[in-house]
């Protein structure tokens, strides 16, 4: 099939496909210490059921990837990327001054792709984020199989850091 016709699976980064359980020691801190906590990132463990349906849906679909991480975490994100194993694939990241909600800026990429391509499936841990994009029409997968964070939802939500 055409590369350029194949249907897209975009998938979400931290807590669906990499475990930042060890790095939200960073955001429980007054002030947060968003520069620890990026840094942190490329020691992220993979989170197993996340990697294993990027592989299967690798199958049919073209893979992006679509993150609340700020544009400067790109290189260490791609080679997190690269390191395990997982497909080369468009990443659309938050400008580094972008403060919207993730349900926001998310849902805003969301729309620009279905434009022009099907997106077969969104895979992410946010629960705002996957509520937009149900109601917008897309096909959700929500990626339960991290630990919750109470400090990380916040930052995604009200933060627009994440």
């Amino acid at each position: 099939m055409d590369a350029a016709r194949r249907p897209v699976a975009v998938f979400d980064l931290d807590n669906t496909l990499a475990d930042t359980a060890h790095r939200q020691r960073f955001l429980e801190r007054k002030p947060r210490d968003w520069d620890g906590f990026f840094a942190a990132a490329p020691d992220d463990p993979p989170l197993a059921r996340g990697i294993e349906l990027v592989l299967t849906s690798a199958e049919e679909c073209e893979i992006q990837y679509l993150t609340g991480r700020p544009e400067r975490c790109r290189a260490d994100t791609e080679a997190w990327l690269a390191r395990h194993g997982l497909p080369e694939g468009r990443m659309y990241m938050r400008r580094n001054s972008d403060r919207r909600p993730a349900r926001i800026t998310k849902l805003e990429v969301l729309r620009r792709l279905a434009r022009g391509r099907e997106v077969r499936m969104l895979v992410d841990d946010d629960e705002l984020v996957c509520d937009a994009a149900e109601r917008a029409g897309f096909r959700v997968v929500r990626a339960r199989w991290a630990q919750e964070s109470e400090a990380l939802r916040q930052a995604q939500e009200k933060e627009g850091r994440t």
